[in-house]
Protein backbone atom coordinates (compact mmCIF):
# COMPACT_ATOMS: atom_id res chain seq x y z
CA UNK A 1 0.00 0.00 0.00
CA UNK A 2 1.68 3.15 -0.71
CA UNK A 3 -1.50 5.43 0.23
CA UNK A 4 -1.24 7.30 -3.11
CA UNK A 5 -3.76 8.26 -5.90
CA UNK A 6 -2.00 6.78 -8.24
CA UNK A 7 -1.00 2.92 -8.28
CA UNK A 8 2.71 2.02 -8.00
CA UNK A 9 3.57 1.43 -11.42
CA UNK A 10 2.51 4.98 -12.42
CA UNK A 11 5.32 6.53 -10.18
CA UNK A 12 7.65 3.93 -10.97
CA UNK A 13 7.28 4.73 -14.79
CA UNK A 14 7.75 8.30 -14.17
CA UNK A 15 10.58 8.09 -12.00
CA UNK A 16 12.44 5.57 -14.41
CA UNK A 17 11.72 8.12 -16.77
CA UNK A 18 13.40 10.88 -15.05
CA UNK A 19 16.11 8.52 -13.64
CA UNK A 20 17.45 7.38 -17.51
CA UNK A 21 16.84 11.18 -18.53
CA UNK A 22 19.34 12.69 -15.91
CA UNK A 23 21.81 9.83 -16.06
CA UNK A 24 22.24 9.97 -19.49
CA UNK A 25 22.68 13.57 -19.71
CA UNK A 26 25.25 13.68 -17.43
CA UNK A 27 26.86 11.32 -18.50
CA UNK A 28 27.18 13.26 -22.00
CA UNK A 29 28.34 16.63 -19.97
CA UNK A 30 31.06 14.57 -18.77
CA UNK A 31 32.27 13.32 -22.12
CA UNK A 32 32.12 16.70 -23.42
CA UNK A 33 33.04 19.09 -20.63
CA UNK A 34 36.18 19.03 -19.32
CA UNK A 35 37.63 18.25 -15.67
CA UNK A 36 38.34 22.00 -15.15
CA UNK A 37 35.04 22.97 -15.69
CA UNK A 38 32.79 20.00 -14.24
CA UNK A 39 34.42 20.62 -11.08
CA UNK A 40 34.33 24.75 -11.02
CA UNK A 41 32.74 25.84 -7.35
CA UNK A 42 29.93 28.05 -8.49
CA UNK A 43 28.29 28.64 -5.08
CA UNK A 44 27.89 27.83 -1.67
CA UNK A 45 23.94 26.75 -0.16
CA UNK A 46 22.00 25.35 2.20
CA UNK A 47 25.71 24.53 3.93
CA UNK A 48 26.80 22.72 0.65
CA UNK A 49 29.35 23.97 -1.87
CA UNK A 50 27.40 24.00 -5.54
CA UNK A 51 29.70 23.03 -8.85
CA UNK A 52 29.23 23.28 -12.18
CA UNK A 53 28.11 19.68 -12.50
CA UNK A 54 25.45 19.72 -10.27
CA UNK A 55 23.55 22.54 -11.86
CA UNK A 56 23.92 20.42 -15.31
CA UNK A 57 21.31 17.48 -13.41
CA UNK A 58 19.35 20.67 -11.47
CA UNK A 59 18.15 22.33 -14.82
CA UNK A 60 16.96 18.68 -16.47
CA UNK A 61 14.95 18.21 -12.71
CA UNK A 62 13.08 21.05 -13.14
CA UNK A 63 12.15 21.43 -16.63
CA UNK A 64 11.14 17.49 -16.19
CA UNK A 65 8.60 18.03 -13.28
CA UNK A 66 7.22 21.45 -14.76
CA UNK A 67 6.29 18.87 -17.47
CA UNK A 68 5.13 15.96 -14.98
CA UNK A 69 3.34 18.50 -12.93
CA UNK A 70 1.18 19.23 -15.49
CA UNK A 71 -0.76 15.75 -15.09
CA UNK A 72 -1.25 16.12 -11.00
CA UNK A 73 0.82 18.57 -8.59
CA UNK A 74 3.09 17.51 -6.42
CA UNK A 75 5.75 19.16 -3.98
CA UNK A 76 9.66 18.83 -5.02
CA UNK A 77 12.06 18.77 -2.14
CA UNK A 78 15.60 19.57 -2.98
CA UNK A 79 18.54 21.63 -2.75
CA UNK A 80 18.97 25.52 -4.64
CA UNK A 81 15.38 25.17 -5.82
CA UNK A 82 13.69 27.65 -4.00
CA UNK A 83 14.33 29.42 -0.02
CA UNK A 84 13.29 26.32 1.93
CA UNK A 85 14.10 23.68 -0.76
CA UNK A 86 10.25 22.68 -1.63
CA UNK A 87 8.53 24.04 -4.52
CA UNK A 88 5.11 23.46 -4.85
CA UNK A 89 4.38 22.48 -8.81
CA UNK A 90 2.66 23.88 -11.36
CA UNK A 91 4.45 27.17 -10.32
CA UNK A 92 1.81 29.22 -8.71
CA UNK A 93 0.02 25.91 -7.17
CA UNK A 94 -0.70 25.58 -3.17
CA UNK A 95 1.05 22.95 -1.45
CA UNK A 96 -2.18 21.63 0.56
CA UNK A 97 -3.47 21.13 -2.86
CA UNK A 98 -0.28 18.53 -4.12
CA UNK A 99 -1.15 14.74 -4.41
CA UNK A 100 2.50 13.78 -3.08
CA UNK A 101 6.05 14.97 -2.40
CA UNK A 102 9.21 14.08 -3.98
CA UNK A 103 12.37 14.33 -2.37
CA UNK A 104 15.77 14.58 -4.77
CA UNK A 105 19.12 14.55 -5.02
CA UNK A 106 20.13 15.00 -8.42
CA UNK A 107 23.94 14.17 -7.44
CA UNK A 108 24.64 12.50 -4.53
CA UNK A 109 28.21 12.07 -4.54
CA UNK A 110 29.56 14.96 -6.69
CA UNK A 111 33.07 15.32 -5.35
CA UNK A 112 33.94 11.57 -6.35
CA UNK A 113 32.08 11.95 -9.79
CA UNK A 114 33.27 14.99 -11.15
CA UNK A 115 36.95 13.73 -10.75
CA UNK A 116 35.82 10.73 -12.74
CA UNK A 117 36.81 9.19 -9.51
CA UNK A 118 34.08 6.91 -8.91
CA UNK A 119 30.16 6.79 -9.37
CA UNK A 120 27.82 8.79 -7.91
CA UNK A 121 23.69 8.27 -7.38
CA UNK A 122 20.63 9.43 -8.78
CA UNK A 123 18.53 9.35 -5.59
CA UNK A 124 14.47 10.11 -5.17
CA UNK A 125 11.93 9.48 -2.51
CA UNK A 126 8.17 9.56 -2.86
CA UNK A 127 6.11 10.01 -0.11
CA UNK A 128 2.15 10.93 0.41
CA UNK A 129 1.49 14.83 1.25
CA UNK A 130 1.20 14.78 4.96
CA UNK A 131 2.42 18.29 4.97
CA UNK A 132 5.46 19.52 6.53
CA UNK A 133 5.31 16.64 9.60
CA UNK A 134 6.24 14.20 6.11
CA UNK A 135 9.28 12.24 7.19
CA UNK A 136 11.97 9.73 5.94
CA UNK A 137 9.55 6.68 7.48
CA UNK A 138 6.36 8.28 5.27
CA UNK A 139 8.13 7.17 1.63
CA UNK A 140 6.69 4.46 0.33
CA UNK A 141 8.45 4.55 -3.54
CA UNK A 142 11.98 5.05 -3.42
CA UNK A 143 14.67 4.61 -6.84
CA UNK A 144 17.97 5.55 -7.41
CA UNK A 145 20.35 5.09 -9.84
CA UNK A 146 24.41 4.69 -10.28
CA UNK A 147 25.95 7.75 -11.87
CA UNK A 148 29.32 5.95 -13.74
CA UNK A 149 32.02 7.58 -14.65
CA UNK A 150 33.12 8.13 -18.19
CA UNK A 151 35.48 4.68 -18.11
CA UNK A 152 32.34 2.72 -16.91
CA UNK A 153 29.77 0.83 -19.17
CA UNK A 154 27.52 -0.61 -16.36
CA UNK A 155 25.67 0.91 -14.13
CA UNK A 156 23.10 -0.54 -11.51
CA UNK A 157 19.33 0.62 -11.37
CA UNK A 158 17.24 -0.08 -8.14
CA UNK A 159 13.66 0.88 -6.62
CA UNK A 160 11.45 -0.35 -4.23
CA UNK A 161 7.88 -0.26 -3.45
CA UNK A 162 7.32 -0.55 0.69
CA UNK A 163 6.23 -3.73 1.68
CA UNK A 164 7.32 -5.29 -1.79
CA UNK A 165 11.12 -5.91 -1.76
CA UNK A 166 13.71 -3.99 -3.66
CA UNK A 167 14.50 -4.51 -7.37
CA UNK A 168 17.56 -4.02 -9.52
CA UNK A 169 18.56 -4.11 -12.68
CA UNK A 170 22.59 -3.29 -14.71
CA UNK A 171 21.92 -1.22 -17.69
CA UNK A 172 25.20 -2.23 -19.80
CA UNK A 173 25.46 1.72 -21.51
CA UNK A 174 27.49 0.71 -24.43
CA UNK A 175 25.36 -2.17 -25.88
CA UNK A 176 22.24 -0.17 -24.59
CA UNK A 177 20.60 -3.43 -22.76
CA UNK A 178 19.22 -4.19 -19.70
CA UNK A 179 20.07 -7.34 -17.21
CA UNK A 180 18.31 -8.27 -13.73
CA UNK A 181 20.29 -8.16 -11.17
CA UNK A 182 20.20 -9.06 -7.45
CA UNK A 183 21.08 -7.60 -4.29
CA UNK A 184 22.39 -9.31 -1.53
CA UNK A 185 23.58 -7.94 1.70
CA UNK A 186 25.88 -9.94 3.64
CA UNK A 187 25.44 -12.97 5.79
CA UNK A 188 28.69 -12.81 7.57
CA UNK A 189 28.38 -12.07 11.55
CA UNK A 190 31.10 -10.90 11.95
CA UNK A 191 33.48 -7.71 10.72
CA UNK A 192 36.19 -9.74 10.20
CA UNK A 193 37.71 -10.12 6.71
CA UNK A 194 34.72 -7.11 5.60
CA UNK A 195 34.85 -3.48 5.06
CA UNK A 196 32.85 -1.49 7.78
CA UNK A 197 33.28 2.14 8.94
CA UNK A 198 32.40 4.93 10.35
CA UNK A 199 31.74 8.11 8.02
CA UNK A 200 34.44 10.68 8.37
CA UNK A 201 34.89 11.81 4.48
CA UNK A 202 36.21 15.05 5.81
CA UNK A 203 38.45 17.06 8.18
CA UNK A 204 35.90 18.30 10.93
CA UNK A 205 35.46 15.92 13.68
CA UNK A 206 37.66 13.41 11.79
CA UNK A 207 40.04 12.66 14.70
CA UNK A 208 37.11 12.12 17.68
CA UNK A 209 35.10 10.09 14.82
CA UNK A 210 38.32 8.17 14.36
CA UNK A 211 38.80 7.25 18.44
CA UNK A 212 34.81 6.31 18.41
CA UNK A 213 35.99 4.06 15.46
CA UNK A 214 38.89 2.40 17.09
CA UNK A 215 36.99 1.85 20.42
CA UNK A 216 34.50 0.03 18.54
CA UNK A 217 36.41 -2.22 16.54
CA UNK A 218 38.49 -2.74 19.62
CA UNK A 219 36.05 -4.34 21.62
CA UNK A 220 34.70 -6.52 18.83
CA UNK A 221 38.27 -8.01 17.47
CA UNK A 222 40.84 -7.03 19.72
CA UNK A 223 43.46 -4.99 19.46
CA UNK A 224 44.21 -3.40 15.76
CA UNK A 225 47.70 -3.02 16.13
CA UNK A 226 48.50 -6.87 16.52
CA UNK A 227 48.53 -9.38 13.65
CA UNK A 228 47.15 -8.77 10.22
CA UNK A 229 44.57 -6.45 9.49
CA UNK A 230 40.90 -8.04 9.89
CA UNK A 231 38.65 -5.04 8.97
CA UNK A 232 38.49 -2.58 5.84
CA UNK A 233 38.45 0.76 5.56
CA UNK A 234 36.38 2.13 2.78
CA UNK A 235 35.23 5.84 2.07
CA UNK A 236 32.57 5.98 -0.29
CA UNK A 237 31.96 9.51 -0.44
CA UNK A 238 28.43 9.07 -1.28
CA UNK A 239 24.97 8.09 1.39
CA UNK A 240 23.56 6.07 -1.55
CA UNK A 241 26.77 4.92 -2.41
CA UNK A 242 27.48 3.46 1.21
CA UNK A 243 23.49 1.62 1.02
CA UNK A 244 23.80 0.52 -2.23
CA UNK A 245 27.62 -1.52 -0.64
CA UNK A 246 25.23 -2.53 2.02
CA UNK A 247 22.72 -3.95 -0.15
CA UNK A 248 25.15 -6.21 -2.49
CA UNK A 249 27.04 -7.43 0.31
CA UNK A 250 30.36 -5.29 -0.19
CA UNK A 251 29.97 -3.52 3.28
CA UNK A 252 28.92 -4.85 6.41
CA UNK A 253 28.51 -2.48 8.72
CA UNK A 254 28.58 1.44 8.13
CA UNK A 255 27.87 4.08 10.37
CA UNK A 256 26.98 8.04 10.35
CA UNK A 257 27.45 9.80 13.18
CA UNK A 258 28.45 13.38 12.84
CA UNK A 259 25.74 14.85 13.29
CA UNK A 260 26.35 13.73 17.11
CA UNK A 261 29.68 15.38 17.19
CA UNK A 262 28.87 18.27 15.18
CA UNK A 263 25.62 19.52 17.39
CA UNK A 264 28.61 20.65 19.92
CA UNK A 265 30.34 22.81 17.40
CA UNK A 266 28.83 26.78 18.24
CA UNK A 267 29.33 28.33 14.44
CA UNK A 268 27.17 29.67 11.98
CA UNK A 269 29.02 27.50 9.21
CA UNK A 270 28.01 23.90 10.54
CA UNK A 271 30.09 21.06 9.01
CA UNK A 272 28.44 19.28 6.22
CA UNK A 273 26.24 16.16 7.07
CA UNK A 274 23.93 13.69 5.09
CA UNK A 275 20.36 15.63 5.00
CA UNK A 276 17.29 13.79 4.30
CA UNK A 277 17.57 13.71 0.57
CA UNK A 278 21.31 11.84 0.97
CA UNK A 279 19.28 9.26 3.07
CA UNK A 280 16.04 9.57 0.81
CA UNK A 281 16.27 5.92 -0.55
CA UNK A 282 16.88 3.61 2.06
CA UNK A 283 13.68 2.49 1.80
CA UNK A 284 15.54 0.09 -0.81
CA UNK A 285 18.26 -0.73 1.26
CA UNK A 286 15.32 -2.55 4.07
CA UNK A 287 13.48 -3.55 1.74
CA UNK A 288 16.73 -5.79 0.84
CA UNK A 289 17.07 -6.72 4.10
CA UNK A 290 19.53 -4.42 5.46
CA UNK A 291 18.55 -3.07 8.95
CA UNK A 292 18.79 0.74 8.84
CA UNK A 293 18.20 2.87 11.85
CA UNK A 294 18.94 6.00 14.01
CA UNK A 295 21.72 7.22 16.72
CA UNK A 296 19.58 5.13 19.28
CA UNK A 297 18.19 2.03 17.13
CA UNK A 298 15.03 3.37 16.32
CA UNK A 299 13.85 3.62 12.43
CA UNK A 300 14.57 7.27 10.96
CA UNK A 301 12.08 9.22 11.17
CA UNK A 302 13.77 12.64 10.14
CA UNK A 303 11.38 15.76 8.48
CA UNK A 304 11.70 16.19 4.90
CA UNK A 305 14.12 19.04 5.28
CA UNK A 306 16.78 19.78 3.21
CA UNK A 307 19.06 21.21 6.10
CA UNK A 308 17.92 18.75 8.85
CA UNK A 309 20.83 16.82 9.61
CA UNK A 310 20.58 12.99 10.01
CA UNK A 311 22.63 10.64 11.64
CA UNK A 312 22.08 6.57 10.74
CA UNK A 313 23.58 3.72 11.31
CA UNK A 314 23.36 0.55 8.63
CA UNK A 315 23.57 -3.40 9.40
CA UNK A 316 24.64 -5.74 6.52
CA UNK A 317 21.92 -8.43 9.17
CA UNK A 318 20.26 -9.34 12.46
CA UNK A 319 23.13 -11.26 13.48
CA UNK A 320 26.05 -8.13 13.00
CA UNK A 321 23.48 -5.81 14.79
CA UNK A 322 23.29 -7.78 17.72
CA UNK A 323 27.01 -7.83 17.96
CA UNK A 324 27.61 -4.13 17.56
CA UNK A 325 24.65 -1.80 18.51
CA UNK A 326 25.38 -2.67 21.95
CA UNK A 327 28.48 -1.83 21.77
CA UNK A 328 28.64 1.23 19.33
CA UNK A 329 25.64 2.70 21.38
CA UNK A 330 27.28 2.06 24.67
CA UNK A 331 30.52 3.79 23.34
CA UNK A 332 28.55 6.87 22.20
CA UNK A 333 26.96 7.15 25.53
CA UNK A 334 29.82 7.35 27.46
CA UNK A 335 31.34 9.75 25.23
CA UNK A 336 28.00 11.81 25.72
CA UNK A 337 26.94 12.08 22.11
CA UNK A 338 23.39 10.22 22.89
Amino acid sequence: MTNLPHNSTYYLDKLRQLHIKMRDHLRKQMVTQDQTTLSAATAARDGDTIYRIDEFSEELLLEYCREWAKETPFVLIAEGISGDGWLSLPDGASAQDATFLLIVDPIDGTRPLMYDKRSAWLLTGIAPNLGRKTTLADITIAMQTELPITRQNLAYHLWAVKGQGAQAELHDLVLDQVNPASLHPSRAQTLEHGFASLVKFFPAGKRELVEIECRLFEALVGDLNIGNPVIFDDEYTSTGGQLFELMVGHDRFIADLRPLLYKRYQSHQKPLCAHPYDIGTELIAREAGVIITDEKGNPLSSLLDIQENVAWIGYANQALRDKIEPILLSILESSDLL
